[in-house]
């Protein structure tokens, strides 16, 4: 079994559809998958930030049945553990959503596995995920690669936080993940949960570039990362192209190596929006 964890709201949906379904094309396997997907509503703080909606998971898991009846996606209301650790905390209007700290709550959710990844949506796999899962954790908690700008202006070890394969039974030893939230609760941190799992780590295993590109695509990168990149032309400025933008993928990176991904998500996310309609 290959353990995947996503966390979001209603947004990610387009995410979490297009990166299952690069791993799903591009393993050779037929051991299934087992998606966990941690939401909560914290509309409270922003009127966008609603929980995934049953009717997504249960269209993302039809989905995902067609290429394995044994894959499964089990949808985690995160939000009463949000609101008892996290409502208040110094970090909750960070840089970033407050649904990036919901994977700190890994070690307390009932029925999670030894071994999971955690992967951030905006990912596309390039090769055989088990590249990546099947990587030997023995006395590591977490193995993840550098983050390609933090590797030259921070540390030459500093991390990218989204693609961490966690060994969860270690960590619970060692406590990492409590150790971040007590972190989260009591500074405010430049980088939020990254920054607090980096300086909560006992031992992490440093992985090759190619497991979180977040500049480039090569032919050996497992994982292509989709986050925001500092472009030079015609200027320099930062852009943020996701995935599923998949005119701007072909006209500003000029990939079309994921066609068969994103002409797929295409249908299925027309397909999804038709039966909603159909039953309002």
């Amino acid at each position: 079994m290959v353990n995947v964890l996503f966390c979001g709201n209603i947004k990610v949906f387009d995410g979490i559809l297009t990166c299952a379904l690069s791993m799903m094309k591009r393993t050779a396997s037929q051991e299934p998958f087992a998606f966990y997907i941690y939401t909560m509503d914290v509309s409270r703080l922003n009127p966008s930030y609603l929980p995934i909606t049953a009717e997504q998971i249960e269209f993302f898991e039809g989905v995902i049945k067609e290429y394995n009846p044994e894959n499964s996606a089990r949808l985690i209301d995160v939000t009463k553990f949000y609101s008892d650790e996290f409502a208040g905390c110094p970090n909750e209007g960070a840089y970033c959503s407050p649904y990036t700290l919901i994977r700190l709550f890994a070690d307390e959710v009932d029925g999670m596995p030894d071994k999971i990844l955690y992967l951030d949506v905006d990912i596309l796999f390039n090769r055989d995920i088990h590249l990546l899962y099947d990587i030997d954790l023995d006395g590591y908690e977490y193995a993840a690669a550098n983050d390609h700008y933090g590797k030259y202006l921070i540390n030459p070890r500093y991390i990218n936080a989204g693609v961490l394969l966690f060994n969860l039974k270690h960590m619970r030893e060692t406590k990492l993940l409590e150790k971040a939230r007590g972190l989260i609760k009591t500074k405010k941190l430049l980088f939020a949960d990254q920054s607090a799992i980096i300086r909560s780590t006992t031992r992490k295993k440093l992985l090759p570039q190619r497991f979180n590109d977040q500049k480039f695509l090569h032919k050996h990168t497992v994982v292509r990362h989709f986050s925001k990149r500092l472009f030079w032309l015609p200027y320099p400025h930062t852009d943020n192209i996701k995935q599923w933008q998949v005119s701007r993928v072909h006209k500003v990176f000029r990939y079309y190596c994921f066609d068969d991904i994103l002409f797929e998500y295409i249908y299925l996310i027309e397909k999804f929006k038709r039966g909603n309609t159909e039953n309002e």
